[in-house]
């Protein structure tokens, strides 16, 4: 008998004496300390391992050899398997499945067998199963169609025996055409079809001969060779396949697919250096031939020279030292004249002037961290040293503490602000990271983002984001305290519509593109203020990539998600239009007006200012369910008041205009953000021209009686 059924029958033999007994008890199982609950299912429970079990295995074995019983009764076994380059992990733990686990809905958890689904994941492959029996995700299968997608049975492959035969396309394959244009048809391509495998191939060649001996007649008649190298430093890969250039791969799009040759292009990637190439001859892709504005050699050594041959070099290297020179001069009087430009520009409207190398966006001045620290934070791979102060917030999945990261040379230290998740809330301090560590998501108005750490501590292992400090707190802390101006309402509104208009945009303030982020939780206690009360919004982890590849199963299984409060009506009824994308988009507009109006209400330009109240007030309690707002949003058709007094203003007058169009009923009928935006600089313009013709007032008041005088 080995150690692992050994294990169970312990376990199960200790049930059986606990259930007999007349009192409850404890027991320690891996670690964990639970009560002994009978009707609870008894699972394999380890943290994330490397596993050698692989998709085209078919059936695999867990290595987890650690079993528990799971915390609640409703909570089912299931196994995660990760493979990201040349790591693949496992994971079994137990969840609820009414809850989403990693942004997916648990939704095969009545088998007794635990079958993998492949699921859409950023950056690394993810299978997913659950099931229903004691121990059923110590053994998982992995499914056939997803297994097709990535050694397709369809596929007709050459034999070992004579690697390098092409293979004769059938009688009976189907024509097309390549080109409707030009009338050119051929059949289906003939590919290099090989998973992942190390490659001999390095950067020091400027070509070389694919290591994969396999062929295959391509699925589908648009697809074409594609060939992809990576390396790491330490270990080199390449893949050769089958792909639909109308269709991304990687996060990017095949423009070169009517190439004969494979001429791989460098492709910006986190996890290290790639190229990639596609073509449309068959077996195109066996060679792999970099491009020449590609090509690197950094293996290039010194040959054996003599002292003449060394000084022939010296005068092109002074040329080159003076145009490097004059460039360098250049940028940095370039650079000095756009920051006087942009100093100029409005708050509000901060217009980021780009050079022709714009690939960042400028560095958040107003924030309480200074940028060049942020800037090399954002680089370090060890852990900072930080020393945590007060607790200024906690919520459902994690603490927020201010906290002085302190200098290596000194003795001063910078304010920043720890948001620290505890173990079980792994998955949220995931997917926020991720969101994070997207470099175009970085705005004015997005909260700056220094890095994220894993911490060992006493109280077990922690997951810290760190990111910038604001003294002011939170948005509904901020109007719960203060009376704001009308010069404070059109900052904090224009701020919060950039904001939200940049996530939602596909491209950056510099024209480079970006996916669409919608928020899914948009609040006030979400929108921190900044120090010339500017909003910046914060706490992404319910966010979700309204990435083109997701399907509409993908997209259902992301779950109904965010506060109940500022739900739209499509969310609460859980009937938003899954085909259109830019339905996600209009509930987080519903939610911004929701903010608007708690901005708006705490104006002292409307007249007498009441206590600060949440959207819905006193008709709702505290903290209401979705079923309590269905009853007022629904139903009711209710949305937040709007005092006739608001409207005496002329200016409050068009923001209550634009909130109202924002959580119109029908989403379809709602503003953008962008729209929002530029409503508030119409609203800002018309601001300065009522102050220079009339001195003393501002938009609400008639400057005719003091113009008669």
């Amino acid at each position: 008998m080995d150690s692992r059924t050994m294990l169970q029958s312990l376990i199960l033999l200790w049930t059986l004496v606990v259930s007999c007994s007349s009192a409850p008890s404890d027991f320690v199982d891996g670690g964990y300390f639970m009560q002994n609950q009978p009707s609870n299912m008894i699972c394999a429970f380890c943290d994330v391992l490397n596993t050698t079990c692989k998709e085209s295995k078919g059936n695999c074995k867990s290595i987890c050899d650690i079993s528990s019983y799971c915390e609640y009764p409703e909570e089912v076994c299931v196994t995660l398997w990760r493979s990201s380059g040349p790591s693949v992990t496992e994971e079994t733990l137990c969840h609820n499945p009414s809850l989403p686990l990693y942004g997916h809905i648990l939704n095969d958890y009545d088998s007794s067998t635990c079958h993998m689904k492949r699921k859409k994941s950023h950056k690394e492959t993810l299978f997913m199963c659950s099931c229903n029996e004691n121990l059923c995700n110590q053994e998982f299968t992995f499914d056939k169609k997803d297994h097709q997608k990535v050694t397709p049975s369809h596929a007709i492959k050459i034999q070992n025996e004579v690697p390098w035969q092409k293979l004769k396309p059938p009688e009976n394959a189907t024509r097309a055409p390549v080109n409707a244009m030009d009338g050119v048809v051929k059949l289906r391509q003939l590919c290099k079809f090989c998973d992942n495998m190390t490659s001999s191939c390095d950067l020091k060649e400027s070509n070389c001969k694919s290591s994969c001996n396999k062929t295959a007649i391509c699925e589908f008649n648009s697809e074409v060779c594609v060939l992809i190298w990576r390396t790491n430093g330490s270990h080199t890969t390449e893949e050769t396949l089958c792909h639909d250039p109308s269709q991304l791969i990687y996060g990017y799009k095949l423009n070169d697919y009517n190439n004969k040759e494979c001429m791989l292009k460098e492709k910006k990637t986190a996890e290290g250096i790639l190229f990639m190439c596609s073509c449309s001859e068959d077996e195109c892709n066996e060679m792999l031939i970099w491009d020449d504005e590609n090509y690197k050699n950094p293996g290039f050594a010194w040959p054996d020279t003599t002292f003449v041959a060394l000084s022939s070099l010296l005068p092109p290297i002074m040329i080159a030292v003076a145009v490097i020179g004059i460039f360098y001069c250049y940028r940095v009087y370039r650079k000095n004249k756009l920051s006087k430009k942009w100093d100029t520009n409005q708050k509000c409207l901060r217009h980021k002037e780009c050079s022709e190398n714009c690939a960042m966006i400028i560095d958040d001045d107003r924030s309480d961290i200074s940028s060049t620290c942020a800037n090399n934070l954002n680089h370090n791979t060890e852990l900072l040293p930080i020393e945590l102060d007060t607790l200024v917030g906690k919520g459902r999945f994690a603490e927020v503490y201010k906290a002085k990261l302190k200098q290596n040379t000194s003795d001063q230290f910078e304010t920043v602000a720890v948001k620290i998740f505890p173990y079980l809330e792994y998955a949220s301090w995931k997917m926020e990271k991720e969101i994070f560590s997207d470099i175009n998501l970085k705005h004015e108005n997005i909260l700056q983002f220094l890095t994220a750490e894993e911490r060992k501590t006493d109280v077990g292992k922690q997951y810290w984001l760190i990111t910038a400090f604001h003294s002011k707190g939170n948005l509904q802390e901020y109007l719960s305290r203060h009376i704001i101006s009308w010069e404070d309402l059109l900052q904090l509104g224009c701020s919060l519509a950039h904001g939200v208009a940049h996530l939602h945009s596909d491209h950056t303030p510099c024209g480079r593109p970006k996916t669409p982020i919608v928020h899914r939780d948009l609040k006030s206690s979400n929108i921190l203020v900044k120090g010339d009360l500017a909003c910046c919004i914060c706490d992404f982890g319910l966010s979700l990539w309204l990435d083109p590849s997701l399907s509409v199963d993908d997209l259902a299984n992301s779950g109904q998600v965010g506060t109940a409060r500022y739900m739209a009506p499509e969310v609460l009824e859980s009937r938003i239009n899954l085909e259109n994308m830019e339905s996600f988009k209009q509930a987080d507009v519903y939610s911004m007006a929701l903010v608007l109006w708690e901005i708006t209400s705490r104006c002292n330009a409307i007249g007498d200012v009441k206590d600060y109240e949440p959207p819905f007030g006193s008709k709702v309690r505290e903290h209401p369910c979705v079923e309590s707002m269905k009853d007022n949003v629904l139903r009711d058709r209710g949305r937040p008041e709007i005092s006739n007094s608001w409207l005496s203003h002329q200016g409050i007058q068009l923001i209550c205009e634009t909130i109202t169009e924002c959580w119109d009923h029908d989403p379809e009928a709602r503003l953008t953000a962008q729209c929002v935006a530029e409503r508030f600089h119409e609203i800002e313009h018309l601001d300065r021209i009522s102050e220079r013709s009339c001195s003393e007032e501002k938009i609400p008041e008639d400057c005719t009686e003091n113009t008669n005088k």
